[in-house]
């Protein structure tokens, strides 16, 4: 099976995007997938300055957390991104995440399949597109990777709300079995 990384983007207290990655991460296990789990709560991820050394030497001149979470993403066979939907868009904490995972880019990364796992106020089907596309835009940067699947979880605002809503719990669980 594949080696999973879940990265929880939200930096919210009860999280309903981390409480739904919970599931999923718990389907994946059960599917039989290695899995570990970074939450950026708590992290230190400055903005990209754009020198682009990175492409030349693989790594960032940049001193913080992004630079081991870079290292986890290039060892992994599948990556799964949660976060919730601010503005119909991804949370801007996984945006610059995503600016500074640039040194991968000429690199012998692992990763194939990416996914995402999101959560917002609004129910209706067109609120992750943006975000969706923007993980997408990333994906699309990277020759060997593609963009596997998504799952959206709207109706959903109260900070801890996600644990009351069993249907989507079971979707997020049955995402993370389905997994590749």
């Amino acid at each position: 099976m594949s080696k999973v990384l879940v990265i929880t983007t939200s930096l919210r207290t009860k999280s309903n995007s981390d409480r739904l990655a919970e599931e999923l991460i718990r389907g994946a296990r059960e599917a039989g997938h290695e899995v570990e789990h970074i939450s950026l709560k708590g992290k230190e991820i400055k903005f990209c300055i754009g020198c682009l050394a990175c492409q030349k030497t693989q790594k960032c001149v940049l001193k913080d957390d992004a630079v081991e979470i870079a290292e986890k993403v290039k060892d992994s066979d599948t990556l799964v991104f949660a976060t919730p939907i601010y503005y119909y868009e991804m949370s801007g904490q996984m945006k610059t995440l995503l600016d500074r995972l640039n040194p991968l880019y000429p690199s012998d990364y692992r990763f194939r399949k990416v996914y995402m796992l999101s959560t917002a106020t609004e129910d209706e089907e067109y609120v992750p597109e943006k975000a969706v596309s923007g993980l997408q835009g990333w994906v699309d940067c990277f020759e060997k990777a593609e963009f596997a699947g998504s799952l959206f979880c709207g109706g959903i605002n109260d900070a801890g709300e996600a644990d009351g809503k069993s249907d989507e719990k079971n979707e997020a669980y049955q995402f993370g079995k389905g997994l590749e």
